[in-house]
């Protein structure tokens, strides 16, 4: 099989796509950044890609709230052409201000774009302590549904966002998303349990969810950054030893395994 083309989506403010587009390449993708105007002069471009990755950083300066500004340029612009990339059973994930522009822009929750349909299940608001929140955190994957990571893994990544609280619209909404095993991740301690306060979940989320899967597994989205930790260097205690892998390279492998898999 060919190689897997993976394009890596940028705006104005985006700050995290050459080190996403490095992790990506340590995978074995073939990985080309895209400014969103290019794709929006030409949508159709985005079928020559398998893996869209919407990385971290502020795009358009977070203005209005963060990622809505280009979740709308999506959500009008680009709506067709993503809806028939996940049709054709491809990869998406969104990274912290990429998980805020699938929730705004309505790919996730439930893994289509509709721009007539203004109501969306769930948010992304401010962190409880009022504070951009800059630290490292454990994390659980608890989907088997999830294409990116097996459920019961163990990981810690780092997180650098003011605007990470996940917030469904009613118990309803994320009863949903519980039964559908789409909670990917959950913040927790170093133990494994979630439930626990501040900062084990660093910014407030209900049921201390750190990430989301859409129904078929295959869209994801995250407020931690898996592209900064891909080398045991990248962590804080790697010179006191016991840092036996790079969490982060997880996402972007099995990506690429399901990819030549399928």
């Amino acid at each position: 099989m060919a190689t897997p083309k993976a394009l890596v989506l940028r705006a104005a403010g985006t700050n995290c796509d050459r080190e996403t587009q490095f992790a990506l390449g340590q995978a074995g993708f073939e990985a080309e950044r895209v400014h969103v105007f290019r794709l929006m002069e030409d949508p159709a471009k985005l079928a020559g890609y398998q893996f869209l990755v919407i990385p971290g950083g502020f795009s358009y300066g977070d203005d209005v709230a963060a990622g809505k500004i280009l979740a709308n340029q999506m959500l009008h612009h680009l709506a067709d052409a993503l809806n028939e990339f996940v049709a054709a059973g491809k990869l998406v994930l969104g990274i912290c201000n990429g998980f805020q522009v699938l929730i705004k822009s309505g790919l996730l929750p439930w893994g289509t774009v509709s721009p007539g349909e203004l109501q969306r299940d769930a948010t992304l608001a401010w962190n409880d302590s009022g504070l951009f929140e800059d630290r490292w955190v454990h994390l659980r994957a608890d989907s088997d549904r999830c294409a990116f990571l097996p459920a019961g893994e163990l990981i810690a990544l780092p997180i650098a966002h003011g605007e990470g609280k996940f917030v469904p619209a009613d118990d309803a909404i994320l009863a949903r998303l519980k039964a559908g095993e789409q909670i990917a991740l959950r913040y927790v301690n170093e133990s494994g349990e979630a439930g626990q306060p501040y900062p084990i979940n660093p910014n407030g989320s209900l049921d201390d969810v750190a990430g989301l899967c859409d129904p078929s597994g295959r869209i994801m989205g995250l407020m931690p950054h898996p592209e900064r930790f891909t080398d045991v260097t990248h962590h804080p205690r790697w010179t006191r030893g016991g840092i036996a892998r790079a969490d982060g390279r997880l996402f972007f492998q099995r990506a690429f395994d399901y990819l030549t898999a399928n």
